[in-house]
């Protein structure tokens, strides 16, 4: 197996699914679209999901109002249980899912003065033109159809003017109901409309509309009661999904509205409100506003503010809160009757037969991609993970002749694929400089594990013109099976494919490409291994192993020991390596015993010498061991395990092969040795220990050596989820850090963010059912 698992996932956990196909074709096609992290996880894991719109922030309520409101409807969204998706664009990008940042930046419109309102007509020039803009219902609708988001939650639909008999003023919402399957939850039409006119035209285009409520009274905005009806009611969220369902089970492509009444204790207030719109829209009729399209409405509203001294401002603010709730509700329930009918197609339809094969490799010409600068060779396998459930007051079913219920989660993994995508996803969190800088080399099968591998690495915006085709071999599969509690009962790797890795061709695509960093993980066979690290110490290339397991950890040491005996070798073979401490010393016991006997050579002597520790040495390390190994939870106990479990020695020992450690404590953080030639960093050579920043520093004849100590992140929210991807993620966010600054590791200030960042997004992944979590890009600092 190439991963311990202990508990991988939740209890909660559901089938992965890829984007929705419509949302993959315009990312593949270059489409300037930006999913939030948590939304693409949510995509991913089927969580429930509800759109929100972002005029009523650009155009709908003044500043500092609109941000305040922006994020209660949020939190009422998170409150059910769903997540929020705030729409809007920024700089001609349409962000699904807004970063506190960004909303503040859209909110801030004494600042920000050039949001546009953005409908159906609007959106194309608005990516062209790089502006900024808030999404109205109609563009909302569009985009939520795109991302698979089926719940939309706003205050006010547009649809038929006032005398829009003759002027033909109709809002763009009604016609976008008609081919965006997307409940629409409002507070009913806006007032400042003809709502009469509006339910006709609603039924002319085959729109259901619903009162959400006690009665089938149709909402108007600020009031309950509109004067209409509506031909259709519910009042709880399950039944409102149902009606969605069966749209989708149908096969619909329209949406649905769900007039939700403003709370009855605004009830009174507005009739008081009315008549303050009846007047609005009297003076627009006389100022010839109401002719001036897209302006009237932002103008009415503010209008009605004026003339009620704020009063329809709290009451807007009210309804919005309502209808964000209602709409989680729904989204929850919708999501339950998802999961119950089991798997889905990514659009959230029900199956059908699928499309023919997509080619297994990136049909873009390979010459148009620029050089990669990171290069990964290892696994790209599927992790099948079923869990067994034990139903409240039932025993555990023993045996195995016998099935359980319980849950089977499909999701990407293979540790090399792992590091490569964390690093792809930190490496072009901030910029896109690094679009194409990271190359995952490895093999899958002529299958559909392969090709689910690989369009979903394409789907991330990973390229994938490093993976190879294998018709002989099935693509690398972990089958694992574990109990109600999370712990691994068994399970079966299908990893053959990985140990005969063409290592042929990987020593092509090095050459080819004159990578910065090549890194390898210990799937690979030493056979493999060996020509590629003697490639890269040959061509000045750095390296980075990732031991994998204990098991399979010694993998590099023959590439190690053919390395020694080059005559022109000055520094480390391997430039850095990422072991645990089990890894550590599995390599140390391996690396002194036949039939390596590495620390006989002479090599490992004269290096041992130059770094000429001593009794300083000695002596800080015992006061460093004595620190407790996390500043807020002295539970964690004390660093003692760097002495009494000679972790200290054999990371010293290890230092003539491995120039930089990254030994991985698990809850008791990282420990970091290095070695520096003279001359390789004068940051470290002017450094001293310096116990309470957890380092000591040794100098040597020519050499200097650190060993450095990173408390543990503390989980931010929620429990562990998934242990399998998170030290792979943690290296690929080193991988990143030392892609785009190879010196790193020689300046401790950046040395100290490279490792932040490395574990927060280990964090991130453990506190994620997929192996690498989409926010390991998220909120990271620049170096």
């Amino acid at each position: 197996m190439h991963r311990r698992a202990v508990r991988l996932f939740s209890s909660a956990t559901r089938t992965k699914q890829a984007l929705p196909a419509a949302l993959t074709h315009a990312l593949d096609r270059g489409a300037p679209i930006d999913i939030h992290p948590e939304v693409e996880e949510a995509l991913a894991t089927n969580k429930p999901l509800v759109a929100l719109e972002t005029t009523i922030v650009t155009h709908g309520m003044p500043y500092p109002i609109n941000l305040e409101t922006a994020r209660s409807v949020e939190k009422n969204v998170r409150s059910t249980g769903a997540i929020p998706a705030t729409i809007g664009v920024i700089d001609g990008r349409v962000k699904i899912g807004l970063e506190p940042s960004q909303l503040e930046y859209l909110a801030d419109t004494d600042t920000n003065t050039g949001s546009v309102k953005l409908s159906r007509r609007d959106l194309a020039a608005a990516i062209a033109l790089k502006k900024d803009g808030g999404t109205t219902c109609s563009t909302t609708l569009i985009l939520a159809a795109l991302a698979g988001i089926k719940v939309f939650a706003t205050g006010g639909l547009g649809g038929v003017h006032r005398g829009g008999e003759n002027s033909m003023d109709v809002s763009a919402d009604l016609q976008e109901l008609t081919r965006c399957p997307v409940a629409l939850v409002s507070a009913g039409v806006k007032s400042i409309l003809d709502i009469g006119r509006t339910l006709e035209y609603l039924e002319t285009l085959g729109v259901p509309v619903f009162t959400y409520g006690k009665t089938d009274d149709f909402p108007a905005f600020y009031s309950p009661r509109s004067g209409f009806k509506s031909p259709w009611r519910v009042n709880d969220p399950d039944t409102a999904a149902n009606v969605l369902f069966a749209q989708t089970k149908l096969g619909m492509k329209n949406g649905v509205l769900f007039g939700v009444p403003i709370p009855e204790s605004y009830a009174e207030i507005g009739e008081d409100l009315q008549k303050a719109v009846e007047q609005a829209v009297r003076e627009s009729e006389d100022n010839g506003i109401s002719r001036r399209g897209k302006e009237a409405t932002p103008w009415l509203l503010r209008r009605v503010g004026q003339l009620t001294e704020g009063k329809s401002l709290a009451s807007n603010i009210a309804l919005i809160e309502n209808t964000a709730t209602k709409g989680g509700l729904i989204a929850v329930s919708y999501a339950k009757l998802l999961e119950d009918a089991g798997p889905v197609n990514a659009d959230n339809s029900l199956p059908h037969q699928p499309p023919a094969a997509k080619p297994v490799l990136s049909s873009s010409p390979l010459a148009e991609l620029p050089p990669a600068t990171l290069v990964v060779v290892g696994s790209a396998a599927v992790d099948i993970t079923a869990r067994a459930i034990t139903p409240p007051g039932s025993e555990p079913t023993r045996g195995l002749n016998s099935t359980s219920p319980g849950n089977v989660s499909l999701t990407l993994g293979g540790v090399g694929r792992n590091m490569a995508e964390a690093a792809h996803r930190v490496l072009t969190s901030h910029s896109t400089e690094f679009s194409h800088a990271t190359l995952l080399i490895s093999s899958v099968g002529e299958d559909s594990f392969g090709r689910l591998l690989v369009e979903e690495m394409a789907r991330m915006g990973m390229r994938n013109d490093g993976i190879t085709r294998n018709d002989a071999q099935r693509s690398a599969v972990c089958n694992m099976v574990v109990d109600a509690a999370g712990n691994l009962i068994g399970g079966v790797a299908d990893m053959d494919i990985v140990r005969s890795f063409e290592v042929g061709k990987a020593l092509q695509q090095i050459q080819k490409h004159t990578p910065r960093l090549v890194a390898l993980d210990a799937n690979l066979s030493p056979d493999t291994i060996k020509p590629l690290i003697k490639l890269c110490v040959t061509s000045d290339i750095k390296t980075f192993y990732e031991p994998t397991s204990v098991i399979k950890s010694a993998a590099i040491l023959p590439a190690v020991a053919a390395s020694l005996d080059a005559s022109s070798l000055t520094r480390s073979p391997i430039t850095f390596a990422s072991p645990n401490l089990l890894e550590l010393s599995e390599l140390y016991n391996s690396a002194r015993a036949e039939p390596f006997e590495l620390m006989s050579h002479d090599y490992w002597w004269k290096v041992i010498d130059d770094f000429s520790i001593g009794t300083e040495f000695r002596l800080s390390l015992a006061q460093l061991a004595r620190l407790n190994a996390s500043d807020l939870d002295a539970s964690k106990g004390t660093l003692s395990f760097l002495m009494d479990q000679g972790v200290a020695q054999m990371a010293v020992n290890l230092l003539p092969f491995f120039q930089n450690l990254v030994i991985k404590c698990g809850e008791r953080g990282v420990i970091l040795a290095m070695r520096f030639l003279t001359g390789e960093s004068a940051s470290w050579a002017n450094e001293r220990s310096n116990i309470r920043r957890r380092s000591v520093v040794a100098h040597g004849k020519s050499e200097t050596v650190v060993l450095k100590h990173f408390p543990a992140h503390h989980l931010e929210n929620g429990d562990i989820v998934n242990v399998t991807g998170a030290g792979d993620s943690l290296v690929g966010a080193m991988l990143a850090s030392l892609t785009r600054d190879p010196s790193t590791f020689s300046t401790p200030e950046a040395l100290d963010v490279a490792i932040a960042v490395a574990q927060r997004a280990a964090v991130k992944s453990l506190q994620s059912p997929l192996a690498v979590s989409p926010y390991v890009s998220a909120h990271l600092p620049e170096h």
